[in-house]
């Protein structure tokens, strides 16, 4: 009998609850209403065996939407104090542990899953490990604009998506995330793909359509300083990220864009908002 399985196995024993199926070896209960009408002694039935509330393995005719090994999108039903269920397309909904969290979720999030066995021999969902299940042979070019739905935070590389759910790639941690949450979908540029078919992606607009809003922004951040930001383009790349948000190049995009429309003006290592 194989946990988390769809499998066929023949109907063994008719009893008044349902009947008992068996692989020649062990056998399982399939309750009254999900057996097949007219189905009778020796039939084979095509059924998914998990484990009911009291933890007694049982058998369904009903599909889930991932079986054990797989991933994919799962939607949360409930968090609570133990960890969050998913809806998996069964009556008992997928327990998501704390431990297996990469990010705790919220109720009706859509989060990338994968369906494992815990050491208490039940079928339980985790956040971890979907970087290895990714395919590596994306359909993309440099320059496409693809779905992307974010599964981990936090990494030193950057911040990890799924392309239409199903391809690996990253954002650089340099580019801002702080705004979305795990399992979010965004639109994002592919802007390289490596010799192991991992793709490095952008949320950012191409320079000329991103410079614009940088400079928008920019401005109203040295307003925010009383018209003097303390600091200039040759600031470290760490100093201008923390403060700005922008990579050091896209700061000095920014920069340059304003200084041409004279709308600052650069002296002893700041910048002032320029005087009409």
């Amino acid at each position: 009998m194989k946990l988390g399985e769809i499998q066929k196995l023949k109907i063994e024993k008719k009893v008044e609850f349902g009947v008992y199926l068996s692989d020649g070896t062990d056998r399982v209960l399939l309750p009254k209403k999900q057996v097949p009408e007219g189905s009778g002694i020796g039939d084979e039935v095509t059924a998914f065996v998990y484990k009911d509330s009291k933890d007694r393995l049982i058998a369904t005719t009903n599909m889930p939407k991932l079986t054990l090994g797989q991933y994919g999108v799962l939607s949360v039903s409930q968090v609570n104090k133990v960890g969050a269920f998913l809806d998996w397309g069964l009556e008992k909904d997928l327990f998501l542990p704390f431990k297996e969290m990469t990010r705790q979720p919220s109720e009706g999030d859509e989060i990338l899953v994968r369906v494992y066995i815990d050491k208490s021999e039940r079928l339980c969902a985790s956040m971890k490990g979907i970087y290895e299940l990714l395919s590596k042979k994306p359909p993309y070019q440099v320059g496409d604009e693809v779905e992307a739905r974010i599964y981990e935070f936090g990494h030193d590389f950057g911040t990890f998506v799924a392309l239409e759910d199903k391809y690996s790639s990253m954002i650089p941690r340099h580019e801002d995330v702080s705004k979305y949450r795990i399992g979010d979908v965004i639109m994002v540029r592919i802007t390289g793909i490596k010799e192991d078919g991992k793709c490095d992606v952008t949320i950012r607009d191409k320079a000329y359509v991103q410079m614009e809003d940088d400079a928008e922004a920019l401005l109203e951040l040295i307003d925010s300083y009383a018209g003097v930001l303390p600091f200039s383009e040759k600031a470290s790349p760490e100093v201008i990220k923390r403060e700005t948000g922008l990579s050091k190049a896209a700061f000095k995009r920014a920069v340059g864009r304003l200084y041409k429309e004279r709308k600052i003006t650069l002296t002893d290592g700041k910048i002032r908002r320029a005087v009409d």
